[in-house]
C-alpha cells in the first residue's frame, strides 16, 4: 500500500472525503468516458452531472470517505501516479483559509481568531469548523476553500479547530460594484440646493452620527459590510436634506479607519452608497 493511499484511508475513517492529486496539485484528468462532458458532468467540475464513472476523475466531486471506493482497482492507477492527497473541506464540515504569503499570514494573525494551523510551502492553512462558499482572491494572498473545492492534505497541524467566524464568511459577500469617482467634497452641505433641513433640531443629526460611529466601532466581524451599510443608512436618512457636512463625514471615515479600513475603501463605500440611493 502506498503512503498516499494509507493517508487517504486514515482520513476517510475520520469522515474526511479524500481524492488523489497529480503533479501540479491538480486532480486526476477525466477518463475517456467522461471527456468533453460526455458523461453529463459540468466541464469545470463545479456541479457534476449524473456521472457513474468509478474513477476519481471529477475533481472535488470525486472525494469520498468510502474505503471500498478509495481502495478499489479503478482508483489504483490514480494512486500510483499521485503526488499528494487532497480533501474536500466542505464535505468534512470545514473551511480552509489559505494564506499564500507572509503578508497574508500577518493579516490573519491580526484579524482572525486563532485556530488549527497547517504550514504550507508558502504560507499557512487556517482551518475552521463550519462550511461556507469557496472563493479565490478574497483579499491579497487569501483564498477560501470549503464547499465545491479541494485542499491539499499537509498534515494535522497545530492548535485546536474553532468555529468559523463571521469575519471569514463576510469575505465572500459581494458589495455593490465599486464606482470609481473622485471623493465627494462636502465643504457645502450635501444637496444644499434642496431646501432647509427637515430635521427639527441639530441634536437629531448628532445622535444619528454618534450611533453610526458606535455601530462601526463595535463591529467585531464583517467590518467591510458594516461600514457600507452604515454609510447607506446615514445617507438614506440625511443625504437629501442638506445637513451633512465634511465634519460629519470625516467622523464616519475616522471610525471606519480606526477599525482597519483604508481611506480608499471608505471612499468607495461612500460612493457606492451615494449611487445606490441615486444621490
Amino acid at each position: 500500500m502506498s503512503a498516499h493511499l494509507h493517508t487517504a484511508l486514515a482520513l476517510a475513517a475520520l469522515g474526511v472525503p479524500v481524492l488523489p492529486l497529480r503533479a501540479g496539485k491538480l486532480p486526476m484528468g477525466n477518463c475517456r468516458a467522461c471527456a468533453d462532458n460526455a458523461c453529463g458532468g459540468r466541464p469545470n467540475m463545479k456541479v457534476p452531472g449524473p456521472c457513474a464513472c468509478p474513477a476519481p476523475c471529477h475533481a472535488w466531486a470525486a472525494a469520498t470517505t468510502d474505503p471500498s471506493v478509495i481502495d478499489a482497482p479503478a482508483w489504483a492507477r490514480a494512486w500510483r501516479g499521485a503526488v499528494a492527497v487532497a480533501y474536500h473541506p466542505g464535505g468534512a464540515g470545514l473551511t480552509v483559509v489559505d494564506l499564500d504569503n507572509t503578508e497574508a499570514t500577518a493579516w490573519a494573525r491580526a484579524n482572525l481568531p486563532a485556530t488549527r494551523t497547517v504550514l504550507t510551502t508558502r504560507g499557512e492553512h487556517w482551518i475552521y469548523q463550519g462550511a461556507m462558499q469557496s472563493a479565490n482572491d478574497v483579499r491579497p494572498g487569501v483564498d477560501i476553500k470549503s464547499t465545491m473545492a479541494y485542499a491539499r492534505w499537509l498534515g494535522s497541524g497545530t492548535g485546536s479547530t474553532v468555529a468559523l467566524p463571521d469575519t471569514v464568511r463576510a469575505m465572500v459577500v459581494k458589495e455593490p460594484p465599486t464606482v470609481r469617482r473622485a471623493p465627494q467634497t462636502l465643504t457645502a452641505p450635501l444637496r444644499a440646493g434642496h431646501g432647509g433641513c427637515r430635521h427639527r433640531t441639530p441634536a437629531y443629526l448628532e445622535r444619528g452620527i454618534a450611533m453610526a460611529e458606535q455601530r462601526i466601532t463595535e463591529a467585531r466581524s464583517a467590518v467591510h459590510a458594516t461600514v457600507y451599510r452604515t454609510f447607506l443608512a446615514v445617507l438614506s436618512t440625511h443625504g437629501r436634506c442638506g445637513c451633512l457636512t465634511d465634519a460629519y463625514v470625516a467622523r464616519l471615515f475616522a471610525a471606519a479607519q480606526a477599525k482597519g479600513e483604508s481611506l480608499r475603501h471608505c471612499t468607495d463605500a461612500w460612493a457606492n452608497a451615494l449611487t445606490r440611493l441615486g444621490l
